[in-house]
């Protein structure tokens, strides 16, 4: 077990909301853009809790079986081999789904089973139902925005988990998360949280994703390290934000402007 804690700041009553949802059993769903401290959130607390945490990052062809687990030929047999679900159901871990609106519906199908009062895996292979061990935390996240709602989790679904709201910190805060987590001194973090709140007002841009905390602690990294500002804001944060070339050129100058 990782002795020292991950870095993480609350912003509002997350940590006591998890402590709860977690002592009574229920499942946790975290909501919010990218970059928004989901997975650092999730990492301080089985920290703080002292318990193993498990981490799928769901994609479009995550299925049931990548999680609940597989036949494999090992020599001259064959044997079954526990998924990420399924060992963290058995041992008591927390099972951390991220972006589990990525994932193909089958998933969703396999963990309803766990998101209520029964708490058990079926696992149709082995013809076998697993009952969650006592500790066993189910923690899954989304991104409600992604793609104007391409990817959107069922109300059924939804209605299942205990779920919070992340969103980007205020100024005062982020910056602070800046010169914690970096290094880098205050002025010049205030800069960067200044040209990340210019950028995500400016939704005639058309961005799929905006400035994500986690851009700017890149960023703040790399000016740290030696990188000129202006280079680190623009391979950091501009360029990762779009292909077009007059958006990015847009940035790139109204970046220049602020630091």
């Amino acid at each position: 077990m990782n002795t020292i804690a991950p870095y993480y700041l609350p912003i509002g009553k997350e940590v006591e909301v998890f402590e709860k949802t977690y002592l009574n059993k229920l499942p946790f769903l975290l909501k919010g853009p990218t970059g928004t401290g989901k997975s650092r959130f999730i990492e301080y607390m089985a920290h703080q809790l002292n318990k193993e945490l498990i981490t799928v990052s769901c994609h479009e062809e995550t299925s049931s079986t990548d999680l609940i687990g597989r036949f494999i030929i090992k020599g001259a047999e064959t044997v079954w081999l526990d998924g990420p679900l399924t060992s963290a159901v058995k041992k008591g871990a927390i099972l951390y789904l991220d972006e589990v609106a990525e994932a193909r519906p089958d998933v969703i199908v396999a963990i309803h089973s766990l998101t209520d009062h029964r708490r058990e895996l079926f696992i149709d292979k082995l013809g076998e139902t697993v009952k969650a061990h006592e500790d066993f935390c189910l923690v899954a996240s989304f991104n409600p925005g992604y793609q104007r709602g391409f990817k959107e989790l069922k109300p059924s679904t939804r209605q299942r988990f205990v779920a919070v709201s992340f969103d980007y910190p205020d100024a005062k805060t982020e910056a602070e998360i800046l010169v914690s987590e970096t290094g880098i001194d205050a002025p010049t973090a205030k800069k960067l949280v200044n040209i990340a709140t210019k950028i995500r007002n400016l939704t005639e841009l058309g961005l799929t994703e905006t400035v994500s905390t986690r851009l700017l602690v890149d960023a703040a990294k790399l000016i740290h390290s030696g990188l000129p500002k202006r280079l680190s804001v623009h391979v950091a944060i501009v360029e990762p934000l779009s292909d077009d070339f007059e958006v990015i050129t847009a940035l790139k100058d109204l970046s220049d402007l602020m630091i």
